[in-house]
Parts: C-alpha cells; sequence; structure tokens
C-alpha cells in the first residue's frame, strides 16, 4: 500500500517530465495530448494519483488531498502557459500578408438623376432662387382644382392619375407647391420645386409610373414673357452650353396663358441628320413647357392679378438627363445597377 512520501515522490517525477514534455510542444495537436496525458478524467496522471489517494491511511489524506491539488493546478498553469505561447505569435502578428497588393473598398456614388438635379438647383439658385417640397400625397384640390383644371379635363381620368381615393392622389405634377407656397406667402416669389410625381404610364424606354419633375415659379409686379426667355434661355446654357440654340413654340397649359414649348438643338445629330432617331430629324428637341400665370390661378390663392403677374415652368429631369447623358432607356436609372451609376460619378 502506498504512503505518503510515495505519493510526493511521483508528484516530483512528474512534475520534472512535465517541464520537458511542455517545452516540446509545438502544436494545438501537441497540447491537447500532452492535456489528456495528465489530466484525462479516465487514465490522466493527475487522476490515477487521485485514485492512489483512497488507499491511504485516513490519517494521511488531508494532507495527501493538499497536495494532489496543488499538483493539479500546477499542471493546469503550465499548459495554460504552453497555450499562451501557441496563440501568441498568430495574435500577435499580421493577419494578412502586407506585401500583397490590399482590396479598395469601393465608394459609393450619387444617383445620376441626382446628380442632374443638383446640377438644375445650383444654376437657379445662383439666380436667387429658392429650393421648395410638399407632400407626395395631394389632394384634388391642390393638384387639379386650384391650377384651373376643369372638372372633364383628361388629366383627372383614372387612366393618366393614380387615385388613392375620391379625393386623394399621387401628384401628377409639383405644381401643387406652387399653389401652397402663394397660399402662404406674399409675392415676391422666385422658387423651384424638384421632385417625385406620378402617372400611369406603362414602362417603356421613354415613360415610367414614376419619374423626376422640376418646376419654377416667379411672382412679382411687373414680371413678363420677356423675364421667362431670358431666364430660361440663361438655364439651358448654362445647362448644355453657351452656343445652344433655343426656341419657344405657343402652346396650351390650363394654368398658364399665354404658354409655349421650349425646344432646344438635338444634341445627338446638331441638327445635321435627318434620319436622326432622337429628334426625328426635324434638328429640334422638346425640353419643357412654360407660359404666364393665368390670372384665375392668383385668385385662387387671394393673389390681385392686377397687381402681380408670373411665369411658371416645368421640366423632366428624366427625359432631360436622358438626352444631355445619352442614356437610351429610362428604366436604367430604376435597376439599381450600381455599375450604372458609377459611370456618373466617375465624370
Amino acid at each position: 500500500m502506498p504512503d505518503l512520501p510515495a505519493l510526493r515522490a511521483s508528484i516530483e517525477a512528474h512534475r520534472s517530465k512535465l517541464a520537458d514534455e511542455c517545452a516540446a510542444v509545438r502544436t494545438p495537436s501537441d497540447l491537447e495530448e500532452l492535456r489528456n496525458r495528465y489530466l484525462g478524467r479516465k487514465r490522466g496522471f493527475v487522476m490515477l494519483l487521485f485514485e492512489e489517494m483512497k488507499t491511504l491511511d485516513p490519517a494521511e489524506k488531508p494532507a495527501a488531498g493538499q497536495l494532489l491539488n496543488e499538483w493539479k493546478r500546477d499542471v493546469q498553469e503550465n499548459l495554460a502557459a504552453v497555450e499562451a505561447g501557441l496563440l501568441t505569435p498568430v495574435q500577435a502578428g499580421p493577419r494578412e500578408d502586407p506585401t500583397l497588393p490590399g482590396e479598395r473598398r469601393p465608394f459609393g456614388a450619387a444617383h445620376p438623376l441626382r446628380i442632374f438635379q443638383r446640377e438644375i438647383e445650383s444654376i437657379f439658385m445662383e439666380m436667387g432662387f429658392g429650393i421648395e417640397d410638399g407632400p407626395e400625397i395631394e389632394t384634388d384640390y391642390y393638384n387639379f382644382e386650384a391650377l384651373n383644371f376643369p372638372p372633364n379635363h383628361p388629366a383627372r381620368d383614372d387612366w393618366d392619375t393614380l387615385y388613392i381615393n375620391d379625393n386623394l392622389l399621387l401628384r401628377t405634377h409639383t405644381s401643387p407647391v406652387q399653389i401652397r407656397v402663394m397660399e402662404k406667402r406674399k409675392p415676391p416669389i422666385r422658387i423651384i420645386i424638384p421632385g417625385k410625381v406620378y402617372r400611369r404610364e406603362t414602362p417603356d424606354p421613354t415613360h415610367a409610373a414614376m419619374f423626376f419633375q422640376v418646376e419654377g415659379l416667379v411672382v412679382d409686379r411687373n414680371v413678363t414673357f420677356a423675364h421667362l426667355k431670358g431666364t430660361l434661355e440663361h438655364f439651358l446654357r448654362r445647362l448644355f452650353g453657351d452656343k445652344l440654340k433655343v426656341r419657344f413654340r405657343p402652346s396650351f397649359f390650363p394654368f398658364t396663358e399665354p404658354s409655349a414649348e421650349v425646344d432646344i438643338e438635338c444634341l445627338a445629330c446638331g441638327q445635321k441628320d435627318p434620319a436622326c432617331r432622337v429628334c426625328g430629324g426635324t434638328g429640334w428637341k422638346e425640353i419643357l413647357g412654360s407660359g404666364m400665370v393665368d390670372p384665375q390661378v392668383f385668385k385662387n390663392v387671394n393673389i390681385d392679378p392686377e397687381q402681380y403677374s408670373g411665369w411658371a415652368f416645368g421640366l423632366g429631369i428624366d427625359r432631360v438627363a436622358m438626352f444631355a447623358y445619352g442614356i437610351p432607356d429610362i428604366r436604367y436609372f430604376y435597376d439599381n445597377d450600381l455599375r450604372f451609376n458609377r459611370q456618373f460619378h466617375l465624370k
């Protein structure tokens, strides 16, 4: 039967051997093998010594238990030190080879429509215009009635407008913001209103159910059509180039009188290709609608048309951006293809 001195001698023999075995560990699998050899539940050296303690004289068991517990802690500390030595080089060293080429994270890019909208806004802000915004869900009054659309006007038809109920609809233009501003603010007024608008359209290369528009409004004393013409010519030449040819054609809109369509020379063919697909061989491309604010619209917002006059215009940002950038299909703007967006960011 073993006694306490024999148990102490066995522990010291294992202790000396453990130091050499710890020094020989090179890999995590070596460490795991050593841990099982000493701390394994069935055949580990420490567990076997605890089994031997059961055969000692009862008077020696307390001292033997203390001795074995200290030995177990020593084994655990030695193994922990070996494990730390294996992990430290990996943690402290670089996780990647610094000599390899880095992976560049792609930068985000503004959407081309947003880029074009900012260009438009900056030109008008230089001329002293403010920027206004309003709700995209509108009432029939602000979208149609206040703008002089009669009840039987085709634009009020369900086939042209996206109605939510009998009185609410998705705005078909940003003109309702003009009414809201004139209701709250007295002239002089000089604003542009960019934003999303909605029409009941079947998507194709030149039509979408949602698109972006910018409208402008000027109201003051003695405002004339000459001011409208000069402002829009300056704007379009800033946008497309100083030598751009611009023309005004008589037209009709319910909320302006007189009204005019504004055309610019075809940028695709330079007015030289009778077979041009962009302008149809005419050499001109319609770009926006404009006109003097109808007196009835002023009456609807309690502005005296005898004292004040004004003009307004409307421009489809998507269509003009397609023309400016040479984009053949309006749907490209909404396909969520980052390769498409980044082309304009690089410019």
